[in-house]
C-alpha cells in the first residue's frame, strides 16, 4: 500500500477574501509566524498598500504576482551521486517547486531587511522582483548561474 508523498493543504487552502486569491492565501500562511494569521495579514495588506502609493499604473495585486512570477527559478541544482563523486546537476523545477522557492526567496529577503517594518520591507522586497532587481532576483540569478556552470554534468539527470 503506497503513501501520498503531498498533503491535502492544495484543496483545503480557501483563497483570501480581500482579492479571493489563493495565492495570496499561501503566501500568508508561508509569512505567518508562530499561528498569528491575523498578523500576517494585516502586514501583507499594508505591504499592498504602500505598494499602491509606490507605484501608480499598476495593481498591487498584479504587482504582488509579477514579482513573483519573476523570481520562480527554471532550473535549479541537484546532488548526484555518480561513480563515487557527487556532481551538480541541472534540473528543471516543476511548478509547485518554482512557487513554494519564489515565496521563501521574498520572505527571506525581506525579513533579512532589518530596521524597518515587515510591511515595509515586504513591500520593498515586492517592488524590486517586480522590477527584476533586489535580493530574491539576486538568489534566482545564482541558481540559474549555478545551473548554467553545471551544464557539463546534466547528462547525469535521468
Amino acid at each position: 500500500m503506497g503513501f501520498k508523498k503531498w498533503t491535502a493543504s492544495v484543496e483545503q487552502l480557501r483563497a483570501d477574501a480581500r482579492h479571493n486569491s489563493k495565492l495570496v492565501a499561501k503566501f500568508v500562511n508561508c509569512m505567518m509566524l508562530a499561528g498569528k494569521k491575523s498578523v500576517a495579514m494585516r502586514v501583507f495588506y499594508d505591504a499592498l498598500d504602500i505598494i499602491s502609493k509606490k507605484i501608480k499604473d499598476a495593481q498591487p495585486i498584479e504587482v504582488f504576482e509579477t514579482a513573483l512570477n519573476n523570481v520562480k527559478p527554471e532550473i535549479e541544482v541537484r546532488s548526484r551521486r555518480v561513480g563515487g563523486s557527487n556532481y551538480q546537476v541541472p534540473i528543471p523545477v516543476n511548478r509547485r517547486r518554482q512557487q513554494s522557492l519564489a515565496i521563501r526567496w521574498i520572505l527571506e529577503a525581506s525579513r533579512g531587511r532589518k530596521g524597518k517594518p515587515m510591511c515595509e520591507a515586504l513591500a520593498q522586497e515586492l517592488v524590486d522582483a517586480y522590477k527584476r532587481e533586489g535580493t530574491a532576483m539576486t538568489t534566482r540569478e545564482n541558481v540559474h548561474r549555478m545551473a548554467e556552470a553545471n551544464k557539463a554534468f546534466s547528462h547525469f539527470a535521468w
